[in-house]
């Protein structure tokens, strides 16, 4: 290096080391004011505000579970004859997507409706007329016993006249007794007349035939009496029969009604059996046409043409509900649950959507949206996580009108603002960020 100082000096006759030759060598040096600018700089930055936050990643999904991606299930077992629309198709709540055939033995007859309700008139025909012939059984027993009553009143009132009867005759048979006693005495005191001469012959006689008539007719009258009472006896005895026969026959008649009223039990049952069959039956044939429940996009065909076999539950499509109202799913590590809170604000990113962040800065990022939480889980997802709603917020611009359902979400929970050095230090030393309850989360517990 000396030898081209000198050989550079002897052809040129200058001194490369002179100091008039060295770049801004009389100048002074300004590098301590640049160091001690950025340094004063650096001071101030530190002072500046930082919001702290918690980083979360979700998916898009929806506020309902009826606005959520529907599975279409076939509820029973059949064979595709028809496909209505195709995967992609817009349809409306009551479209027809599939068409099934029954492959049951049970219902491929096509009249089974009708004659199922053919069976049910006969049914019902036949509860007509049992019923019928119960009220003309009752009324059957209703005239054998009013039968039985009256022919048991006249035979009381016969044998209220045959009891008279029997005191007539009797006291008929008490007089015929005392006149054959009179005449019994006449009769002997004629027989010692006519001995002691007293009286002729023909006057015992007609004593004799006295006595004799006074006997025949006491013998009569209590021959009298003993018919009387024999026929007072004989007509107990038929009034017992009539009794007996009468309470036979109704006795019949209302078996007849307990056995119509059995029928009618019976056959109440199988009508009501065949209505739920009938019911089933129509309900069945239904449910051969598998109806969209809602308006949406037919999405995710699982069977492919016709003919194939499903079974009973098995999804056929889904279909994605066109009305909606999004929410973000977060799952937040368990050390950060304790802060986030019910109402608390959080920047959201979704994918696809371009940014541009500041975490501890959220007014200054660009491209993020607002969300609040409306509920938080006190249960442990399988990933080991925790999840929380977040919907809209309503101070800032809605969300994008092209998210879509499962798309890919970031979030940030805003928590308490702090100085950027406390922000660093905390960071360096790995504290947790600052517990805090939002004021919303305070007013809601006051209340």
């Amino acid at each position: 290096m000396k030898n081209v100082i000198r050989t550079i000096k002897r052809e040129t006759g200058f001194d490369p080391q002179a100091p008039e030759l060295i770049y801004r060598a009389h100048r002074d040096s300004r590098v301590k004011y640049w160091f001690y600018s950025i340094l004063i700089s650096l001071a101030v930055l530190m002072f500046l505000p930082w919001t702290q936050n918690i980083n979360a990643a979700g998916t898009v999904t929806t506020l309902y579970q009826d606005q959520r991606p529907q599975e279409l299930n076939t509820i029973i077992p059949g064979r595709i004859i028809k496909w209505w629309v195709k995967e992609g198709d817009m349809v409306k709540k009551g479209d027809t997507i599939v068409q099934l055939a029954d492959v049951k033995d049970d219902y491929l007859d096509p009249d089974l409706v009708e004659r199922t309700e053919e069976q049910l008139k006969s049914k019902q025909l036949k509860i007509d007329f049992y019923q019928q012939k119960i009220k003309a059984t009752q009324s059957q027993v209703i005239a054998l016993e009013q039968s039985r009553d009256f022919k048991i009143a006249a035979m009381e009132n016969k044998l209220e006249q045959l009891k008279r009867k029997v005191l007539s005759d009797s006291a008929e048979l008490v007089a015929a007794e005392i006149d054959l006693g009179i005449a019994t005495l006449q009769f002997s005191r004629a027989k010692q007349m006519f001995s002691d001469g007293i009286i002729a012959l023909t006057e015992l006689e007609r004593r004799t035939a006295q006595f004799n008539k006074m006997q025949a007719f006491a013998t009569e009258k209590q021959q009298k009496l003993l018919n009387t009472r024999q026929d007072l006896a004989i007509t107990r005895i038929e009034m017992l029969g009539v009794r007996q026969d009468a309470d036979d026959k109704i006795f019949k008649a209302r078996s007849e009604i307990a056995g119509a009223q059995s029928e009618v039990a019976s056959t109440g049952g199988d009508l009501a059996k065949n209505t739920n069959q009938l019911a089933n039956y129509v309900i069945r044939g239904s449910q051969r046409w598998l109806i969209a429940p809602q308006d949406g996009q037919v999405n995710n065909a699982r069977k492919q043409g016709l003919n194939e076999m499903v079974k009973e539950g098995e999804t056929i499509a889904e279909i994605v509900p066109t009305q909606t109202d999004l929410a973000v799913e977060l799952f937040v590590a368990p050390q950060d649950l304790v802060l986030v809170n019910k109402g608390q604000e959080v920047r959201l990113i979704f994918d696809g959507f371009p940014a541009i962040v500041f975490s501890g800065w959220p007014a200054a990022s660009y491209g993020t949206f607002l969300g609040e939480v409306i509920a938080v889980e006190t249960n442990v997802n399988i990933n080991g996580k925790f999840r929380i709603l977040v919907v809209p917020g309503k101070r800032e611009k809605a969300w994008p009108v092209n998210v879509r359902f499962g798309a890919g979400v970031k979030g940030f929970a805003m928590l308490k603002n702090v100085s950027i050095w406390y922000e660093l230090w905390r960071q360096i030393n790995g504290f947790p960020p600052e517990y805090y309850k939002p004021v919303t989360a305070e007013k809601d517990k006051k209340k």
